[in-house]
């Protein structure tokens, strides 16, 4: 029962150590060094995983929402695995699987902070890949309502990749991280849950 529920246990405890963790977060934004707390419209989510807080002080946050944040790396990662195995079309199983384990991996040094832009960046150029390869399987599947899921998230996740690396609307990033966070949980589960490995059985290639 564990092992069949543990992308939503680890999912749910991630997002929860996530939310506790604002509460700890002295203060401060990039447009408000003397903010008070975290603000969810200006606030990054890696600003809980450093050290020192935008305003300076020491950021008591940051050991609970490592601990979030590995339970969503490793949730996401287990994810990746089980996806992997449910599709036919080796190729396609292979770099969801390989890259998956990747980004996972990449994902848990994040909390390095000397390492942590960098690993944010081949991350999420992994994870575009991978996300980008699970689509074109969903696209060649009969779920319809997965499909426009699907494009839609993708879409939006391309749209929050592109703001990021070219430093466009960068205002906006911190709110649109938190949608795009939503989004993803959405879809995993969906993807986890909703689905299984007869939907992928009819695609070959």
């Amino acid at each position: 029962m564990i092992k069949k529920y543990i992308v939503l246990i680890g999912i749910i405890i991630g997002t929860l150590l996530l939310i506790l963790s604002t509460f700890y977060y002295p203060g401060g934004t990039s447009e408000n060094v003397n903010a008070q707390g975290y603000d969810w419209a200006n606030n990054y989510i890696s600003n809980l995983l450093s050290p020192f807080a935008v305003n300076g002080e020491e950021n008591m946050a940051r050991p609970i929402a490592i601990f979030g944040a590995s339970f969503l790396t490793s949730s996401f990662g287990i994810f990746f695995l089980n996806f992997s195995n449910r599709i036919k079309i080796k190729s396609a199983s292979l770099v969801i699987k390989y890259l998956g384990i990747m980004a996972t991996i990449f994902g848990f040094i994040t909390v390095v902070p000397a390492m942590h832009d960098i690993m944010v960046a081949l991350s999420s150029i992994l994870t575009l890949l991978i996300f980008f390869y699970i689509t074109v399987i969903v696209l060649k599947s009969k779920l319809t309502a997965m499909k426009i899921v699907s494009i839609v998230f993708l879409m939006t996740f391309y749209l929050g990749a592109f703001m990021y690396f070219s430093r466009f609307q960068l205002e906006y990033m911190p709110m649109m991280q938190k949608v795009i966070f939503v989004m993803k949980i959405t879809w995993v589960l969906s993807l986890e849950y909703l689905t299984d490995k007869d939907d992928f059985a009819q695609i070959t290639k």
